[in-house]
């Protein structure tokens, strides 16, 4: 190996391709001791290594990279979007499938809210979903309780500032009054934590459930809550510009009642 050569990716960066774990919990394996590259332990995640060179982690060799895949989650209500809780509640990763692989989700849905969640077994293609940068559009409807006006919402439109947080235009329409809740369709181009539930708080009103439709240009569509699809890879290669086995049969629901399956640390 050669830490001072360009030659090759981050050592990170490679074990979050092959699917171990993602970039931030690879460089804290790194850090706590649990890697070596050609037989001798490293600390630092600032090393470059390439196909000639030996890494295992935890004792094992690290498995040739997996193509990058996609796949879309209908997140039920009730889960949080994280391998592990302090608190104990269940997370979406005891609910996905059986034979599901490792996986990262691609942002996050707070234990309120529902609906389409992205998730990804590659940490660069997750970071590329992420950035600012990309622009995509997330669509929500959301329930509201109270009788807003169309007017209610201009704050929102222009863009406003809670707790000194910047959030950018949002699109917003009111589409029916059902007793004394209102529905309504938001789309966001950021997606900050909490982002709409605290906009909705600014201007007088309490989200009481929101569930998110879509995600740039992917869809939840029919999808049942807890199912998850995996998008093929004439998606992939159009929608991203990448290339990606054609996707397999559907995976299995997970077997009820539920046991604890959370990624390898």
């Amino acid at each position: 190996m050669n830490s001072t050569s360009p030659e090759g990716e981050r050592i990170a960066k490679v074990i979050a391709r092959a699917g171990l774990a993602s970039r931030r919990d690879a460089e804290r394996l790194i850090a706590e001791g649990r890697v070596t590259v050609n037989g001798q332990k490293i600390t630092s995640p600032a090393l470059n290594v390439t196909a000639a060179d030996r890494i295992v982690v935890d004792g094992r060799a690290l498995d040739a990279p997996e193509p990058a895949r996609l796949w879309l989650y209908h997140k039920p209500k009730g889960l949080v979007t994280t391998s592990r809780d302090e608190k104990g509640r269940p997370t979406i990763y005891d609910d996905l499938p059986e034979d599901m692989p490792r996986v990262m989700s691609v942002g996050r849905l707070d234990l309120n809210s529902e609906g389409l969640l992205l998730l990804t077994n590659d940490g660069a293609l997750k970071r590329r979903l992420e950035l600012p940068s990309t622009g995509w559009l997330r669509r929500y409807r959301v329930r509201v309780n109270g009788t807003p006006s169309d007017t209610t919402f201009e704050p929102l439109r222009k863009g406003l500032t809670v707790d000194g947080e910047r959030f950018q235009p949002m699109t917003v329409t009111l589409d029916r009054q059902k007793g004394a809740n209102a529905w309504i369709t938001v789309a966001i181009r950021e997606g900050k934590n909490r982002e709409i539930r605290r906009a909705m708080e600014a201007i007088g009103l309490v989200v009481n459930r929101l569930i998110r439709l879509s995600y740039g240009p992917f869809q939840l569509g029919k999808l049942v809550p807890g199912a998850v699809e995996e998008i093929r890879a004439r998606v992939l290669r159009d929608q991203l510009g990448l290339t990606a086995p054609d996707a397999p049969a559907p995976l299995k629901p997970k077997a009820k009642p539920q046991r604890s399956r959370r990624p390898r640390p």
